[in-house]
Parts: structure tokens; C-alpha cells; sequence
């Protein structure tokens, strides 16, 4: 039932209770693709700051009991010195703390309610009571409920380590690491970037604390021997300088397992006090040394090409090391590996040109004439039934591989968008203080009735955006064979789910069996509760097709209460 901040302290402040619903419309697409993923950590910064802000209660004593033990989940020993807190689910303020003994046990005497539960302890991942990602259980305390013996498992720290050596065995100081791991919490299995370090002078690189999971490796760096001559200087009388070819080199970016393509990445599979080494060997590859034209008019600058290597579900920048002004309009770039990428180019005018994949084997000439030139998009916004729009509103763009552009509305309440790639695209809406969908887009070809949009090449939209909010809370039960069962994720499925991705809603049944879908729109809808589903790609249509016929269907009117009771609990179904 718990909606999870990611916590940074021990503390209260460590609260990992609290809801975040509006990160869903926003798919993480990898590091060097420029989408914003800023609700994750722009809202547990923020959330934490408004409970840092405000003043804690205690939690008042009462008659039922809260008790278990907080055990290693690797290995299952007591952990003593343990920090466990609970916190009321309707006030997140009022709340108990206490450090567990040499025995690990924790015990609250309070009134009757719904309370989460949360683990710390230095060198263990901070963890609520049965947490899946962002989820976990609350403790229900009262009458003929069973809230005592529970085991509260905290996982140990886990740490990626590893160096990154020369093609001799060299270490590589200063190289760059990024960090992926695979990620299932859109509903869509992906991998997506989780961090980044540096290499210090020994090529040492370590990444700590890593939840449980599948992480990839990826580092870049450049050999710190590699000379690039310049092979096209027109406007020198002299012959270009001779280099040993085997200097004017460059290292691809290199992923764990020694692959140059994500797709030939090894996956590391980790673990609770897991300490893996995963070492990365970089060989060079011939520099690329590309001649591109620039507008003949400089006075107002010009912009060269972008290079990007796809990685996993977004893409990685590649810089060239070397930019020299060979001729008039013409530079030369080189200091980048040899081999093929994506390059989004500017026209003489400066609009850029939709990606393309080029083969940059043989160096050459960048010719992408061709190629579609990219659109703009001015968006304004409303809000159905509201007089004024929220704070911090975001508007996103998801492309059909689940990748958001995204940008917040400037001081006019407009959104802006450029080098828009052609395409078809879902309009998503992300703001801190609630859940919005797009209903409706008006443009001057006329009203399109749901939130996608076809963007034509080098098209420049003005459209206006009506947005609902959610407002309406689903509640239920879940069951299986008449008894509650918790841990279990629910999963509200809308009517055409591949169209309407930001109206899926989450969460996670407590120990009495219970759970609420908040901020829910109106429309039809499917309520699915499946056992050990963590892992599944639960938004797409081919996995959902066999729980939806055992699925509770739903209708949510246009006017409807703000809380909407379930007439019979959801039955559990196995994976």
C-alpha cells in the first residue's frame, strides 16, 4: 500500500512510506539522452525537505502491538543495533523509533491503524518491511489482526568494483564509468543509467550501495599517448604531419565483458553483500578524422554535428577530442573511435536534422542532407475545472521506444520543444503535486481526442494541451483461497493499455490484505493483484492478456466519489 521515498538518512527523514505518484508517465531512458528523469530525485530531495521542515510526534502508546525481528536477509542472523521506526500511514509525521538489541527485536504498543515499517542499520540498505522497488507493506494494527512476529530483512550493502586497463595492462586513470541496471518499474523492462564514478590513478573504480539486481558497466576514456594530426588542412602550403598511425588512436566506449556494443554487454548479476569485480580492458581503435561543412554566414556562431552510440534504452554522447578549422566553412574532427553512430547534424539555417545511423568506419565527409529536418512544438496548457495551473508542471514527449523528452512550462505557462524527431508521440504530464493526463489536443488542424501526436518532419506545432487530474482513490482487498494475503502487487490496468501507459496504477497489498490506487482517472479499467510480479513487464499487452481475464473490471465515471470501494476482493494469481 506504501508508496516509497528512496531514503538518504537514517532518521525519520529516512521516511520510505510516503507516495510519489507522479513519476509514472516518465520512463528513464539512460545517461547522455536529454530527457529529464528530475521526479525521482527533484521529489525525494523536496519531499524530504517539507518533513525536515515540519516537527515530528510520537506516535501515542496504545493497545495493540507492532513486534518482529530485523534479520540479515543474507543469512537470516539477528541484526542488533538496528534503528527501526514506524510511521502512521495517514500522518507521516507522527511516528516511534527504537535500536534493537543483541536479539534484533523491535516491539510498539499503539493505537489501532495502518503503520509503515522501516529497517537501518550502517552497512545494510535501508529498507521498509517487505519493500519491491518504491513499494512495501503497511502493518495493520487492531483488533483480530495479526501485526507480531514479522521479520524485517534488511539486505547488506553490496559493492561493483573493478579497474579499467590499457590494451598492456595499464591502469586508466580518469576514466568515466556509468553504471546501468536493468529496471522494470515503468512496467516495460529496461536499462537505464544508475550512477557513474571515475577512476582514480591506479584505474580503480567502485560503485557501493547497490540494491539487488542486473547491472551493466560501461566506461570511456582516451589513450593518454594519442596524437591526431590534421589530414585535410587546405589552407597550409605545407604537407600534413606524418604520425605513426598506430598514435592517432582512440578508445571506443567499452563495456564490462570488453564489448563495444551494449548489445554485447555482460550482465553482473547482484546480490545483498555481494563485492564483485568487474575489470574493463580498452583497445584502441583507428581516430576518425571527418570534414563538416558549416553555414558560409558565421556571425552568429553555428553549431557542429552531435555524435551518440546507442546504449541499452538511450544513448551515450561521444565527444571528439580534436576540432581544428581546416578551411573556410570546413573543420575536421577527429579523437573518436572508428565505427557507426548516431548523428543529429544542423542545416545551413541551424535547424537540426533527424538522427541518422552513419558508418563511421573510413572518416570522410558528413553528408546528411538527406535526412528529415527536425520540428518545434509550443505547447500551451489548462487544467479541466481549474482556475490556475500547479506548480512545477512538466510536459514530456515518449516516443514508441518508451524514451521521454521532457521540459517544464516557462513563466507564460508554455512548454517548448525543439528538434522534435518526426514521429508519433504520447503527450505526458508529470507535477509534484498530483496526477495529470492529457485528454484532449487542439491545434489549428482541429481537436484530437487522447494524448498522442504525430509530429511531421520539420513541422513547428502550436498546440493546446487539456489536462484532468486524477482525483478518485480505488480501494480493495486481495484474497486467495478467502484468506488476505499481502505483499502482493496490484496493478490497475486502463482499457487499451499500449495507449495509455500514464494511467496504469500500482501498489502493493498490506498485512491485512488491503490496498489503494490513488489518483485515478475516469474511465474503464481492469484490477489484477499477481503474486511475485515485481519482475514482470506488467504494462505490456502480451503479459497482461492472461491476468485481465481473471481480473476485477471496473468503471470510474466522469463524476465520480473521491474513494471508490471495490464490491468483492481481488483473487491473488500466480506468476
Amino acid at each position: 500500500m506504501t508508496r516509497l521515498l528512496i531514503s538518504m538518512q537514517r532518521s525519520f527523514r529516512s521516511l520510505r512510506g510516503c507516495r510519489v505518484p507522479c513519476l509514472a508517465p516518465f520512463a528513464t531512458a539512460g545517461l547522455g539522452f536529454k530527457i529529464l528523469v528530475f521526479g525521482m530525485l527533484t521529489l525525494t530531495v523536496s519531499a524530504l525537505a517539507q518533513v525536515e521542515n515540519a516537527e515530528p510526534a510520537q506516535i501515542p502508546p496504545g493497545p495493540y502491538l507492532i513486534s518482529g525481528t530485523v534479520v540479515n536477509a543474507k543469512g537470516t542472523n539477528p541484526l542488533s543495533r538496528c534503528r527501526v521506526t514506524i510511521a502512521s500511514v495517514k500522518n507521516r509525521l507522527s511516528m516511534q523509533a527504537m535500536i534493537t538489541d543483541d536479539d534484533g527485536r523491535f516491539e510498539f504498543h499503539v493505537p489501532a491503524g495502518k503503520y509503515s515499517l522501516t529497517g537501518a542499520k550502517r552497512g545494510f540498505i535501508t529498507a521498509a518491511y517487505n519493500q519491491h522497488e518504491q513499494f512495501s507493506t503497511a502493518i495493520a494494527a487492531g483488533a483480530d489482526l495479526d501485526s507480531q512476529n514479522l521479520v524485517l530483512r534488511l539486505a547488506p550493502n553490496a559493492v561493483l568494483t573493478g579497474k579499467v586497463l590499457d590494451e598492456v595492462g595499464d591502469p586508466v586513470r580518469h576514466a568515466q564509468i556509468t553504471v546501468y541496471r536493468d529496471d522494470h518499474s515503468q512496467g516495460v523492462g529496461r536499462i537505464v543509467g544508475s550512477g557513474g564514478a571515475v577512476t582514480d590513478d591506479q584505474g580503480h573504480y567502485e560503485w557501493t550501495p547497490l540494491d539487488e539486481g542486473t547491472y551493466f558497466v560501461a566506461a570511456k576514456a582516451s589513450p593518454w599517448y594519442a596524437v591526431h594530426p590534421t589530414l585535410h588542412d587546405e589552407s597550409s602550403t605545407s604537407a600534413p604531419a606524418q604520425v605513426d598511425s598506430s598514435l592517432d588512436v582512440a578508445y571506443p566506449i567499452t563495456y564490462y565483458g570488453d564489448a563495444t556494443e551494449a548489445a554485447d554487454a555482460v550482465p553482473i548479476p547482484v546480490r545483498g553483500g555481494d563485492r564483485l569485480e568487474a575489470d574493463i580492458h580498452l583497445n584502441p581503435l583507428p581516430s576518425l578524422h571527418l570534414i563538416v561543412h558549416v553555414p558560409d554566414d558565421t556571425t552568429h556562431g553555428f553549431n557542429l554535428p552531435t555524435l551518440q552510440k546507442p546504449a541499452f534504452d538511450g544513448v551515450e554522447q561521444v565527444e571528439s577530442t580534436t576540432i581544428r578549422n581546416v578551411a573556410p566553412g570546413l573543420y575536421e574532427l577527429s579523437g573518436v573511435a572508428a565505427g557507426r553512430y548516431t548523428v543529429r547534424m544542423p542545416d545551413s539555417t541551424g535547424r537540426v536534422r533527424e538522427s541518422s545511423d552513419v558508418d563511421l568506419n573510413s572518416g570522410g565527409e558528413l553528408d546528411l542532407s538527406a535526412a528529415n529536418l527536425t520540428g518545434k512544438i509550443k505547447a500551451t496548457v489548462k487544467v479541466e475545472g481549474a482556475a490556475e495551473l500547479p506548480a512545477q508542471l512538466q510536459i514530456g514527449l515518449r516516443n514508441n521506444k518508451g524514451r521521454v523528452e521532457s521540459t517544464p512550462l516557462d513563466a507564460r505557462g508554455e512548454a517548448n520543444f525543439t528538434d522534435v524527431i518526426p514521429g508519433r508521440y504520447e503527450v505526458v504530464v508529470s507535477s509534484q503535486a498530483q496526477r495529470y493526463s492529457v485528454v484532449r489536443i487542439a491545434s489549428e488542424a482541429g481537436a484530437i481526442s487522447g494524448h498522442t501526436l504525430t509530429v511531421p518532419a520539420g513541422a513547428s506545432l502550436s498546440i493546446s494541451l487539456s489536462l484532468l487530474a486524477g482525483s478518485v482513490s480505488v480501494e480493495g482487498f486481495v484474497r486467495h483461497a478467502g484468506k488476505a494475503v499481502a505483499g502482493v502487487m496490484v496493478v490497475l490496468v486502463p482499457k487499451n493499455p499500449e495507449d495509455n501507459r500514464d494511467r496504469f496504477r500500482r501498489d502493493q497489498s498490506d498485512s491485512d490484505g488491503s490496498f489503494t490506487l490513488a489518483e485515478v482517472f475516469s474511465g474503464s479499467y481492469t484490477v489484477v493483484a499477481i503474486e511475485n510480479g515485481w519482475d514482470l513487464d506488467w504494462a505490456e499487452p502480451a503479459v497482461l492478456a492472461g491476468y485481465l481475464k481473471h481480473g476485477q473490471a471496473i468503471e470510474i465515471p466522469s463524476q465520480s466519489q473521491t474513494t471508490v470501494r471495490l464490491p468483492e476482493a481481488v483473487e491473488v494469481q500466480g506468476r
